[in-house]
């Protein structure tokens, strides 16, 4: 079984920076898409970032030049670099990688179980 945990996840003044980690375990043949999700109190999941594995990287409007993603594809770890943070980005913020456990096996998607991020004015 594959599980995701996240962390970097707190409390910040408005215009801070947090980073925030994933790291995977279990058996994994192949890491695609990487991606940060978040889900603010009442409201839908949203995508923040993605990056694929070639590299190509993929933002939600309201955190273009603020938020950066990348990838270590040897420890299968997904990060996220926020900057100029405010409030309306505090949500719990979910890793989501789609992977195939073996040659053989189909793609499937796993989620983190999320990180808090606080963002105070």
């Amino acid at each position: 079984q594959v599980q995701l945990v996240e962390s970097g996840g707190g409390l910040v003044q408005s215009g801070g920076s947090l980073r925030l980690s994933c790291a995977a375990s279990g058996s994994i043949f192949s890491v695609y898409v990487m991606g940060w999700y978040r889900q603010a109190p009442g409201k839908e999941r949203e995508l923040v970032a993605t990056i694929t594995d070639g590299g190509t990287t993929n933002y939600a409007e309201s955190v273009k030049g603020r938020f950066t993603i990348s990838r270590d594809n040897a420890k299968n770890m997904v990060s996220l670099e926020m900057n100029s943070l405010i409030p309306e980005d505090t949500a719990v913020y979910l890793c989501n990688y789609n992977i195939r456990r073996s040659l053989w096996s189909p793609r499937l998607e796993v989620w983190g179980q999320g990180t808090l991020v606080t963002v105070s004015s």
